[in-house]
């Protein structure tokens, strides 16, 4: 979808209710430097809602007990609640079964499990793991590791000017020794929504499985694993207005079920001897020791709370921010905007002529405004484009135009302090 298209534009109606979204969240309601917060770095880290921060009061409050083995009636509730939650994320994106839906504590712990328990035990010296140049490092580094481990042959498909992946290209890297795929559906440095559809078309003709770092992606587009058939999706609840420290693996159910755990200790076995162990079914066999019951509970408030206001509006107003924000960066003197896709959502990377972003994130904090300056964990993005670092200014569900106005006005006193 086009930031220029109009029709986007026109759908964000009245009935998208920006200010009472925005009643609901807190933080946002606060003075930064004697300045009203403007919060523009929801690719870092979104800001909770009441109801999420209720959930996980009220779970400490009334119902935690560890999960699954108690027979007493909080560690009934406790499981209850746990596992309800694991279904909502299951819905969210339309898995088949709850045992394809892994609890772990974000994306990154979900590749590196994917790297470890997939990779590891099936991967051999010459096998190859096609990445691109727009990965963030969790899905740079696990891989590396893996090829210090394993002998594997990493392969990167190159970005074009815009910050789109060059499909010829990736065609050109399969061949008989190609075994993954695994990329980003929405780049979290430039915002580049990436065709994912059609890449695992291509993948799966070859037989390559194909992982998806959607950690972007999921607060912003709506996804069905059944229609987009990917083998593994990871996200985080972070970035998807619940808390810190919980996410979600999917895979699909038959390689779940044939990777070894990732991890040892309670929980994910079913028998013990010290000559040997059995381990439990999914999901429970990569959930060793006490899971973050109340990220779990945190995670199912705040799916509820994004469900309940439709993720296809959320989407049609940040896209309209992002217009919006793209036209008004043009009356900003040496402003370049890095990232330039026909396909991208949520965020916009920049820099100005002659002021490290570093310094642009300083002098907006003193105005009250939050953005993140940075290489944002994507160094490779940064090397391709010629740039030290960008400031990003990334938006949510509850941001409006009049914050875009407070930036673009603090970007021109920025070019004054400097000048």
């Amino acid at each position: 979808m086009s930031i220029r298209n109009d029709t986007v534009a026109r759908q964000v109606t009245p009935a998208y209710d920006v200010a009472r979204i925005r009643h609901d969240f807190p933080a946002l309601h606060q003075e930064i430097h004697g300045k009203p917060l403007v919060y523009l770095d929801n690719g870092a880290s979104a800001q909770k809602p009441r109801a999420v921060i209720d959930a996980i009061s009220e779970f400490y409050a009334h119902d935690y007990a560890n999960v699954h083995r108690a027979v007493h009636t909080l560690g009934e509730r406790a499981t209850q609640t746990y596992e309800a939650a694991r279904e909502k994320a299951r819905h969210f994106i339309n898995a088949r079964s709850p045992e394809e839906i892994i609890f772990v504590r974000g994306t990154t712990e979900a590749i590196n499990l994917v790297a470890q328990s997939y990779g590891r035990n099936t991967l051999r010296a010459g096998d190859e793991v096609i990445l691109t140049q727009m990965e963030h490092h969790s899905n740079i580094v696990p891989w590396q590791l893996l090829r210090e481990q394993t002998g594997i042959v990493l392969r990167v498909v190159p970005i074009d000017d815009s910050g789109e992946l060059i499909l010829d290209e990736l065609e050109k890297l399969f061949n008989r020794r190609t075994r993954l795929l695994t990329l980003t559906h929405l780049s979290n440095a430039l915002g580049t929504i990436n065709p994912v559809h059609r890449i695992i078309e291509m993948a799966h003709a070859r037989n390559v499985l194909v992982l998806l770092d959607a950690a972007q992606a999921v607060p912003h587009l709506s996804v069905d694993m059944q229609a987009l058939d990917c083998d593994f999706y990871a996200f985080s609840g972070h970035k998807l207005y619940g808390p810190s420290g919980i996410g979600v693996l999917y895979g699909k159910k038959d390689l779940l079920a044939a990777m070894p755990p990732y991890q040892g200790g309670g929980e994910m076995i079913r028998y013990v001897t010290f000559e040997k162990t059995e381990y439990a079914d999914l999901p429970c066999k990569f959930e060793a020791g006490t899971p973050n019951i109340a990220g779990a509970v945190g995670l199912g408030a705040a799916i509820d709370y994004v469900s309940g206001i439709g993720l296809a509006a959320i989407a049609a107003h940040e896209q309209d921010l992002l217009a919006y924000a793209t036209d008004r960066a043009a009356e900003v003197a040496g402003m370049r905007i890095v990232g330039t896709a026909r396909e991208k959502a949520s965020i916009l990377s920049f820099e100005l002529a002659g002021i490290h972003p570093h310094d642009i994130g300083t002098i907006l904090d003193s105005e009250g405004i939050a953005i993140r300056a940075g290489h944002h964990c994507a160094m490779p993005v940064m090397r391709r484009f010629g740039v030290p670092a960008t400031a990003r200014a990334s938006f949510g569900m509850y941001n409006t135009r009049d914050e875009i106005d407070a930036l673009i006005a603090a970007l021109h006193r920025a070019r004054e302090v400097i000048r």
